[in-house]
């Protein structure tokens, strides 16, 4: 069974937002698997501190889980302790609150270690202030973390010392996997290529859209949260440059603090982009208030507005309606910045995006001139695998070339190529 607890407006309907939020909220629910039996928006003129909602509603919704015989009620809200453990002896039943939902969805998607350690360590924090006891009467075997109970699980140690000793674990671990992700950081810039990430909302299209670019086959579901460990391939532009194409977890509304600092580690790769690509599902009715909650994720990991190149892209246009779907792919042809108009599922747009792409990463080189002696042939191959050539003028004493250069290649040209290496202008970087 799923709640929504929602205030009245003056008219005293819902927020035309209420309908997708229990939407949206029932899709979180279903990914792990729940077979929901009910669903309710439950009135809140202000919340109550022992149960959130009114006795009134805490009462009608216990006669709802009584028949239907439901075991799990699920609260799209946070809870404090004390509510939870007191609607739960109201209704009978295991309650999960909105953190303790996501949390259990990420216990089930994480397959790296990695993964499993930092949805270990949100579950944790989220624990230490509250002590659940284990619901041993549901019948399923499963992942995630306890938060549902089972036979034949083990209900994390709920004591606080020991939850402290396996939290300061955890983050020793973690520190070890990020030196080591810095290291995979180094050895990139000594092949460097640019960094594009995508970001969006759940179930925006992203691994669609990426497998979709470098022909990979990353899980891509109509499932909220499909891809959560980060996944990176690379990815040839029409001018012939080679970046690579990351993938990164889905954002959503009111996304638990506990995970937004566990993760921060695996959405590093965002910070250190240079590039970021937001996919946006066109289809749904909330996509502007979820284009909202993605661009405050971002600000709380530290990517503020305007720091780094972004580029707004409309997925899922193949769902619209054929004159709204063509309206948006002609202003892709017509106009040099905005947004792009695409279906990662179709194709269509995909050129224009990459084409935007390469215009975009090229703002961020630095203008060379070289001149190579005639013998340097491994000299001429070098720089051809490493730098754009924007123009070629062979003489007797050998190639004359002019070299867009990405930043983090400039040194190594540099150290090569010493005086022959002059530079003519740096585009400043900007969106």
């Amino acid at each position: 069974m799923h709640i929504e607890p929602k205030q009245r407006r003056a008219d005293g309907r819902f927020d035309r937002d209420a309908e997708a939020r229990l939407e949206e909220a029932v899709g979180l629910t279903a990914a792990i698997g729940l077979h929901i039996v009910a669903e309710e928006i439950a009135p809140l003129a202000r919340p109550v501190p022992a149960t959130l909602i009114g006795s009134g509603k805490v009462d009608e919704i216990a006669s709802i889980v009584r028949a239907v015989e439901a075991e799990v009620v699920v609260v799209n809200a946070q809870l404090s302790p004390v509510q939870q453990r007191n609607l739960e002896k109201a209704w009978d039943a295991k309650v999960l609150d909105r953190t303790a939902l996501i949390l259990e969805i990420f216990g089930e998607r994480a397959q790296t270690r990695e993964g499993r350690l930092q949805v270990e360590l949100a579950h944790l924090t989220y624990q230490r202030s509250r002590l659940v006891r284990s619901w041993t009467h549901l019948e399923r075997q499963r992942g995630g973390f306890g938060f549902l109970g089972g036979p034949g699980e083990t209900q994390i140690e709920t004591d606080r010392r020991l939850i402290g000793e396996r939290i300061a674990k955890i983050k020793r671990e973690l520190e070890e996997v990020k030196r080591t992700r810095g290291l995979h950081r180094e050895a990139r810039k000594r092949v460097p290529y640019p960094i594009v990430a995508l970001v969006g909302y759940t179930n925006a299209g992203k691994s669609t859209l990426f497998n979709r670019l470098t022909q990979s086959g990353v899980l891509a579901k109509d499932l909220l949260f499909a891809t959560l460990d980060p996944t990176m391939r690379g990815l040839k532009l029409p001018d012939r440059r080679q970046v690579i194409l990351s993938d990164t977890v889905g954002f959503i509304a009111d996304l638990p603090i506990e995970l937004v600092a566990a993760f921060r580690a695996t959405l590093e790769e965002v910070l250190q982009a240079d590039l970021i690509l937001h996919i946006r599902d066109s289809a749904h009715g909330e996509t502007e208030a979820q284009k909202k909650d993605v661009l405050q994720v971002l600000t709380e990991l530290g990517v503020e507005e305007g720091s780094r190149p972004l580029i707004e892209v409309l997925n899922k246009i193949d769902l619209l309606e054929p004159p709204a779907r063509a309206a948006l792919l002609e202003r892709n042809v017509v106009q040099g910045t905005g947004p792009i108009a695409i279906s990662a599922l179709s194709g269509d747009g995909l050129d224009v995006l990459l084409e935007r792409i390469a215009g975009t990463l090229a703002h961020t080189e630095a203008i060379f001139s070289l001149h190579l002696d005639a013998a340097d042939g491994a000299g001429l191959a070098w720089a051809y695998e490493h730098a754009r050539v924007l123009e070629r003028h062979d003489r007797d004493t050998g190639p004359d070339l002019k070299l867009a250069i990405e930043p983090q290649n400039i040194d190594r040209f540099a150290s090569r190529f010493g005086p022959n290496l002059l530079p003519e202008h740096r585009v400043e970087l900007h969106p």
